[in-house]
């Protein structure tokens, strides 16, 4: 490792032994063809997560590109009190540790608590799963990077093989169980930055219930649905809840699961080391699921959660 490997004028490099793979060849400058798209998706659906280096992308080709994959969410539950979006395109998500000015966010600002890339997403998530309808794929794209050493690398997790992967007590008890999770934006963005939304508790908000333990469509795999924005599980006590969250949790996030893109740190450190300092411009495009999967047991509706 890392295992390359060819396809048609694609190279695949395997960027980890169970999941997570670098593509090139790939010419962003002009339109994909259905063949290429089609090996893109095959690599996506195989690997789980996929790196294009060098993309040459724009906000619009970036936003252009998403839309091969499904239909796009947009940031409005996040602009409808007012709050300005600084970006050009409402199909791109803000995920940067910056100002509307382009100033570096102060650690101790509202923006750094809740941003996905300082404090609100520094434990490991699943995009959307708060919402009625979940996201499907998210590309997340590097405008601009902090200096090399600094940190700034994304993490993932293979929450597949984390379940093949299980005890089997475990695993049989998950399995005949069929438990039911509930998500809340606000639960993950309070555990990660508990001084801020003093004011509200996520039990007073909505939360979308999805199956802890489902089939990823795409690829026939089992899939443990697992992340921060679980507030509690139904049908069993607190206490049971909270102990079965964290074993799951820490399980799934188990060094030999996780990879770390566009650089080595772990997250957390890579964090502490550029935040507050360096640009890390991040933006995202976020596809709204196609699969059976996409509602959870949510009645489907418009509604899409947001914080202030």
């Amino acid at each position: 490792m890392p295992h390359k490997k060819e396809d048609g004028g694609v190279s695949v490099t395997e960027l980890h032994p169970t999941f997570a793979a670098e593509l090139r060849g790939v010419d962003f400058s002009q339109d994909i063809s259905p063949e290429v798209f089609r090996k893109i998706h095959d690599a996506i659906t195989k690997y789980g997560v996929v790196k294009f280096p060098h993309t040459g992308l724009d906000d619009a080709g970036h936003v252009a590109f998403a839309a091969r994959f499904g239909e796009l969410d947009d940031v409005a539950p996040y602009t409808k009190q007012g709050k300005k979006h600084r970006l050009a395109f409402e199909q791109l998500f803000d995920v940067s540790n910056l100002l509307d000015d382009g100033s570096v966010a102060p650690l101790d600002s509202h923006r750094a608590a809740m941003n996905k890339l300082v404090k609100g997403n520094s434990l490991f998530h699943v995009d959307s799963s708060f919402n009625p309808r979940r996201a499907g794929y998210s590309l997340l794209r590097a405008h601009e990077l902090p200096p090399k050493g600094t940190g700034g690398a994304t993490e993932y997790a293979d929450t597949r093989t984390a379940f093949d992967e299980l005890p089997d007590d475990l695993k049989k008890e998950l399995l005949e169980k069929d438990y039911v999770a509930c998500h809340s934006l606000y639960h993950s963005r309070k555990t990660a930055a508990p001084g801020f939304l003093p004011d509200i508790n996520p039990e007073d908000h909505f939360m979308s219930r999805h199956r802890l333990v489902q089939r990823h469509e795409p690829s026939g795999r089992t899939n443990l649905y697992i992340a921060s924005h679980v507030h509690h599980i139904e049908g069993v006590s607190p206490e049971k809840s909270r102990q079965l969250i964290a074993t799951l949790y820490a399980h799934a996030c188990d060094p030999k699961y996780t990879a770390s893109i566009e650089g080595s740190a772990r997250a957390l450190q890579s964090i502490r080391s550029y935040a507050g300092k360096y640009v890390r411009d991040m933006r995202r495009a976020t596809v709204h699921d196609g699969s059976i999967h996409a509602w959870g047991l949510n009645e489907q509706s418009g509604d899409r959660m947001g914080y202030p």
